[in-house]
């Protein structure tokens, strides 16, 4: 993943991105953490800090830039407002931070907490 121009090009690892990607989420409100599958018992997880690169998937194709997010929401939040905070913010900063375009993100909600 990357930009290339006359000057060079820069490339971005799938960390790096989801990095931003998962801070991004977790500053919006109702968002109490990114869900990662464990694959041993079919579990979802909430992960902390360092791991929130975990709950995103990014796909990189034909210079279409797709991010699918996995979270745990508050409860007695609008999932609705909730996800389309995620997606705005999300979008804003990935574009503005890399120079990436984002053509689409799916947010999955795998659970509510109290």
């Amino acid at each position: 993943m990357g930009i290339s121009n006359e000057n060079g090009s820069i490339n971005y690892s799938v960390d790096v991105l989801g990095n931003i990607v998962g801070i991004s989420t977790m500053e919006c409100y109702g968002v109490v953490g990114m869900a990662s599958k464990n694959a041993s018992d079919g579990f979802w997880e909430l992960l902390k800090g360092e791991n929130l690169s975990r709950g995103v998937k990014i796909v990189w194709k034909n210079d279409n830039l797709n991010i699918e997010l996995y979270i745990i929401v508050e409860y007695g939040t609008k999932i609705s407002v909730i996800a389309n905070n995620i997606i705005q913010k999300t979008k804003y900063n990935v574009e503005n931070y890399t120079g990436l375009k984002v053509s689409s993100i799916t947010v999955n909600v795998q659970g509510v907490r109290v």
